[in-house]
């Protein structure tokens, strides 16, 4: 599998809501192959398909870095089931290179999807796990982490974002 480009700030995608999956096929099982080898490459934790281009309601997820009993994951069509708690901790994007804020997300997450098999399946996750499966999330309805911040934060940061998007070519 290769790795993909990854979409940065000012690509149209992102702003995008994924479609919903109705057939999982070869073609989806390589996309989510080619996902998890990208995000293994940038070293990230989690990843939704619109920023590789792609408008499926899919995301890969591996927080092993940070738990090593854990194991990665594809999950399709995810919905949130229950979120519970608060934590407010500094969160990253590949969309958005070099760019950390503070952001407060639920603490605990109980999300259900489907598997590349077709199964159904629910996973609960909590802290950096919760916080990864709510950011693709995000992803995935169009929404981005300069979203959660104030417009006082969005200003601090809009020269490293016009820079960002200057650089970015669709």
């Amino acid at each position: 599998m290769e790795v993909l480009r990854v979409r940065v700030y000012g690509d149209p995608v992102l702003r995008q809501v994924a479609r919903e999956v109705r057939k999982i096929n070869g073609k989806l099982a390589e996309l989510a192959e080619s996902m998890l080898q990208t995000m293994r490459h940038n070293k990230a934790v989690g990843l939704a398909a619109n920023q590789v281009g792609e408008l499926y309601r899919i995301f890969a997820l591996d927080a092993s870095l940070q738990s090593p009993e854990f194991e990665p994951f594809i999950l399709i069509n995810p919905e949130i089931v229950e979120v519970s708690g608060v934590q407010v901790r500094e969160e990253g994007c590949l969309s958005f290179p070099g760019i950390f804020e503070k952001i407060e997300r639920p603490q605990r997450v109980t999300v259900k999807g489907l598997n590349l098999e077709g199964e159904e399946l629910q996973f609960e996750g909590e802290g950096i796990v919760a916080r990864a499966i709510l950011h693709e999330l995000d992803h995935l309805n169009g929404r981005l982490i300069i979203d959660h911040v104030g417009s006082i934060k969005k200003q601090l940061i809009s020269a490293r974002m016009r820079k960002i998007s200057k650089g970015n070519s669709p």
